[in-house]
């Protein structure tokens, strides 16, 4: 059958490498081995032929009309036509999807060769359903891969950094080149895990815990008593505060959340 076409306006990147492709597959065996898995972006299948043999329920996400056809031409034509009694292929954007009619409402690890381009829009659709999906692994591009894995101090560390490991253990596991892609990438790849922590609830208003890092990472090189007057007019109740002479990539996780607090305090006592 004819080769799919890569499609820039897709971000489209097929890796041809096939221990790679299986290396990829085998992410997401740990640490939830009898759950289903979606796959976001199949392309041509190269990573979802190792997955299908895992004897799970599986299903693949893919908006490339031509790699639809294409799939269902190779992988799961015939008598492979389903996984599990029904239609493993939905066709269409994961952005838009409800996740919850995915599996019935069932918990899934979310895999896949993510598009470089909305690789943050899909972290930040899996956070919003963090209930869902207890892990997710996959390829992305290597800054991004170092952005959600850095630690405070570190000068990759901001607000991927945070929104995720809020939620997530972030595993950077391997580094991927250009050369095992059609066509190659200008930049390095990387394969990464992020595991469901213990956290079920920050502590704060998760929804301005959100407006401040966005806020204070925006400005990431001044203070916190310059960045925060994009949320508070008047900082005063705040002025002796010892994180007021912090950057935003000095504080920990728990420390936003003591930030966020912070804030609403001032916002709910009508200073602003």
């Amino acid at each position: 059958m004819k080769q799919v076409r890569p499609k820039k306006n897709l971000g489209q990147h097929f890796l041809t490498d096939l221990t790679i492709a299986k290396r990829i597959a085998d992410t997401v065996d740990e640490p939830y081995s009898d759950i289903p898995v979606l796959e976001v972006g199949p392309g041509m299948g190269v990573m979802t032929q190792y997955l299908v043999q895992k004897n799970r329920p599986f299903k693949v996400v893919e908006i490339d009309r031509e790699s639809v056809a294409y799939l269902k031409g190779t992988l799961f034509s015939g008598e492979r036509s389903g996984v599990n009694g029904e239609n493993p292929i939905i066709e269409g954007d994961f952005l838009r999807m409800d996740l919850k009619e995915v599996f019935g409402g069932q918990q899934f690890v979310l895999t896949g060769n993510y598009p470089y381009d909305i690789s943050s829009q899909i972290f930040f659709k899996m956070l919003d359903n963090r209930d869902l999906i207890p892990c997710c692994t996959g390829m992305i591009q290597h800054e991004v891969a170092v952005r959600m894995a850095s630690q405070p101090g570190n000068k990759q560390y901001g607000i991927l950094s945070v929104l995720i490991q809020a939620w997530y253990d972030v595993e950077y596991l391997f580094t991927v080149e250009p050369s095992v892609f059609n066509p190659p990438p200008k930049v390095q790849s990387a394969v990464i895990r992020m595991t469901r922590n213990q956290v079920e609830r920050l502590g704060c208003d998760e929804q301005l815990f959100k407006l401040v890092v966005k806020t204070v990472f925006n400005q990431r090189r001044k203070m916190l008593r310059v960045s925060l007057k994009q949320l508070l007019t008047d900082l005063s109740p705040l002025a002796d505060h010892p994180f007021m002479t912090l950057r935003p990539e000095q504080l920990t996780i728990a420390q936003f959340v003591e930030l966020t607090n912070e804030v609403e305090k001032v916002l709910c006592s009508g200073t602003k």
